[in-house]
């Protein structure tokens, strides 16, 4: 009688990734929002410097959804296509060594624009305007925006494949990105607020670019030092998992359709809780824009009521700016603590009613901004122009409780597009691409129209605040009664056939 043979042994399942490895993979947010912080405290009022209209300012941020419609689509789209054995660094972490080193040659671009712009013969007198400076800042920004898309969404894509669809560790995980994402904004914006790094970097004054100008080229200078360090941790804090939930992932060398037609035909595959996510994250966006465009504008401005192309004015607009600066660093600080809590928040309330108070959170803000707006207009100033304590301590306030629904901003919708998108068998890189559509395309409506209706009523920035506060409170409104009210299945619960709703 011929031996048995005994049973072919069954492959023990992947380990789960440790959470301290999901914390270190995240870290390159930190690296990304440094740059996002500078990006979106100082270089509204620095083109405005350089010689662009008030009114205008807000074009020149089209770069950034226009780059992010197509950039980060096409990135996620690439690396789902990427099988295990293309790359030693595997599908994702090509795309975002690649992103950051993008982004370091952009802030060098940014930041030394002035000085290039010279080289084509601007004329440097204060209040002139600097074409060639506009130019070269213009390629650098596109470039810098093209490098954050091109990063972020493989990052998110990470995580999600790291967490292998488990709803609870992907929370976790985009909780740990927020958390880096808090850490980056306060270091930026605590670095924005500083006013003295020309002294520590004293080669950045140069003939056309004063001290101002300065601090913004020190300040990037830094960025890249956080960046290089960020990505590091990231690229070499964990193997990628070596299977993936996509068909297509898995056989990359299986026809595929054209990008775009893939794109946008993925559309009819979605479920209505899908739309809900896109539809809610579309208006929050819609109101978060006018804010990151315009909040140290608004600072300098409405409250210090100074002016950058004014030279007599020009000081109180740059006291404002710092300030508005260390402001976003206090909502940086709420930002991180609300990330470590905001797992706790989603179990016991449900992700899409914590979603929906924080919308709401942003209304009363942005309300809060337009009395603040009106009172400063109608109160007498000290004879040195500095604001009342009052109108300062109240506009820091608003400022801070903003870090919280920032916070979930950051986290919710991708957690929430990651877990449903999974089960249509679609990339998460492609998923986190068509999520970024829905934030977008609002950007791009905002930078057209902000200027124009903003000098439609007086140059002021609060008829933007005034849109933002009336899309914050209908995607409230929408994600409380649209989205699930308890919290998400667990993996656990999910393979039992269980649901909550």
């Amino acid at each position: 009688m011929p031996p048995r043979t005994a049973p072919a042994a069954t492959p023990p399942p992947p380990r789960k990734v440790p959470l301290r490895k999901l914390l270190r993979a995240a870290s390159v947010a930190c690296g990304v929002q440094f740059g996002w912080a500078l990006q979106l405290s100082l270089l509204t009022p620095y083109v405005q410097e350089l010689g662009i209209p008030h009114a205008f300012a807000s074009l020149v941020w089209l770069c950034g959804p226009l780059s992010g419609l197509l950039v980060q689509p096409l990135v996620g789209h690439l690396s789902d296509r990427i099988g295990p054995a293309a790359s030693p660094l595997g599908r994702r972490r090509p795309f975002i060594a690649a992103g950051a080193a993008s982004i370091a040659a952009a802030v060098l671009t940014v930041g030394f624009s002035a000085d290039l712009g010279r080289l084509f013969g601007d004329d440097v007198t204060p209040g002139s305007t600097r074409l060639g400076a506009i130019c070269v800042y213009l390629v650098g920004f596109w470039l810098l925006d093209v490098g954050n898309n091109a990063t972020q969404g493989p990052c998110r894509a990470f995580l999600a494949d790291l967490t292998e669809n488990d709803p609870r560790r992907t929370r976790i995980a985009n909780a740990y990105f927020s958390l880096f994402m808090a850490l980056g904004n306060i270091l930026g914006y605590a670095t924005g607020a500083y006013s003295g790094w020309y002294l520590i970097f004293p080669f950045t004054v140069t003939e056309s670019c004063g001290v101002s100008c300065a601090n913004l080229k020190s300040a990037f200078l830094l960025d890249i030092i956080i960046l290089v360090i960020t990505t590091y941790i990231t690229v070499a804090s964990v193997q990628e998992p070596q299977t993936f939930g996509s068909d297509e992932a898995q056989n990359p060398g299986a026809e595929q359709e054209a990008f775009l037609w893939e794109l946008f035909g993925s559309l009819r595959y979605f479920t209505l809780p899908i739309w809900m996510v896109l539809i809610v994250t579309a208006l929050t966006w819609i109101a978060w824009f006018p804010f990151t465009l315009f909040d140290t504008d608004w600072m300098g401005r409405e409250i210090y009521r100074g002016s950058p192309d004014n030279p007599g004015e020009a000081q109180r607009y740059h006291d404002g700016v710092r300030m508005g600066s260390f402001g976003l660093m206090l909502n940086s600080v709420v930002l991180g603590f609300t990330s470590v809590v905001l797992e706790k928040l989603c179990r016991k309330w449900g992700a899409g009613l914590v979603w929906g108070v924080s919308n709401i959170i942003m209304t009363l803000c942005f309300l809060a901004m337009l009395v603040i707006t009106y009172v400063a207009q109608n109160m007498d100033y000290p004879s040195s122009g500095e604001p009342p304590t009052g109108i300062i301590v109240a506009s820091l306030v608003v400022f801070t409780i903003l870090g919280a629904p920032l916070a979930i901003t950051y986290s919710i919708p991708y957690a929430m597009a990651a877990s449903r998108v999974e089960n249509l068998g679609l990339g998460q890189g492609l998923a986190m691409g068509i999520l970024n559509l829905a934030i977008v395309i609002p950007q791009v409506i905002v930078s057209l129209g902000s200027g124009p209706w903003d000098q439609m009523f007086g140059g002021g920035n609060a008829p933007a605040f005034a849109v933002a506060a009336g899309s914050s409170f209908i995607g409230g409104l929408v994600a409380i009664l649209g989205l699930p009210r308890a919290r998400i299945a667990s993996s656990s619960s999910r393979r039992r056939g269980g649901t909550h709703r």
